[in-house]
């Protein structure tokens, strides 16, 4: 079992990113190569979060984004200018403005890699987190939030609102995308290094004080017969036999 994650982790990051983009996006990329680091993670899809104005045929009920005109995509702020001028003004059909959050996909060694994974999502903000195990005994964790946003702005080509609603529309979105930038920085990631008992610090510095008692809990919590996940409030900490990881 462990040959096979580790041949299909190497078949997975050497092949071709084939997203529109074609790479990882910035804001994530320390999240996506941390976990990619760790002997128990590989990361298939992910996305930091965008603000996206599509453009559908006009009349049809199919939401699909592949049949659509993409006006407008970016993983940063907006302006209302970015909407108006530059995308609405190309919409012939029925344009919707949308706010999509994080979402990441990591596929995961063992059941308990994938429900320690979960849990720091979800205390991180991610709610809508969840894990599939398929047939073949592959393990999923998706990282996902509920914080989006979806506001039709045309019919048949025709603008249904005003340019201030747009404008508020915008900072809205603008405010989605700052909470969600947020809630990726909570996902910050320890690892124990196996059969040791010190931290390998991966991501954001902390101080050493919390270091240290992390340290002293770890120690204390692996006397018990317990091998579920638990989460320290604290400090943020959870703990599993093999992995720290705080957030």
């Amino acid at each position: 079992m462990d040959r096979t994650f580790s041949r299909i982790k190497t078949q997975s990051l050497n092949r071709l990113d084939l997203s529109k983009k074609g790479s990882v996006d910035e804001d994530i990329e320390h999240v996506v190569s941390l976990l990619n680091s760790c002997e128990q993670f590989f990361t298939t899809s992910s996305c930091s979060g965008r603000i996206i104005l599509i453009d559908g045929a006009a009349g049809s009920s199919d939401p699909h984004k592949q049949n659509c005109v993409w006006l407008f995509v970016s993983h940063q702020k907006c302006t209302c200018d970015d909407l108006v001028r530059y995308s609405l003004s190309r919409a012939c059909g029925d344009a919707v403005l949308k706010f999509e959050p994080f979402v990441l996909h990591v596929q995961c060694r063992r059941l308990e890699d994938a429900q320690l994974l979960h849990s720091v999502a979800v205390n991180s903000g991610f709610r809508n987190s969840g894990l599939t195990v398929g047939k073949t005994g592959k393990i999923v964790s998706a990282v996902r939030s509920t914080h989006g946003l979806e506001v039709p702005l045309s019919r048949h080509g025709k603008l249904l609102v005003d340019e201030d609603y747009i404008q508020f529309l915008t900072q809205i979105a603008n405010q989605k995308m700052e909470e969600n930038l947020r809630r990726v920085q909570r996902l910050a990631f320890w690892s124990l290094q196996e059969n040791q008992h010190h931290l390998i610090l991966k991501s954001t510095p902390f101080s050493a004080k919390i270091l240290i008692n992390a340290k002293r809990i770890y120690s204390k919590l692996f006397k018990r017969k317990s091998t579920l996940p638990y989460f320290n409030s604290k400090w943020n900490i959870i703990y599993s036999k093999e992995n720290c990881i705080l957030f």
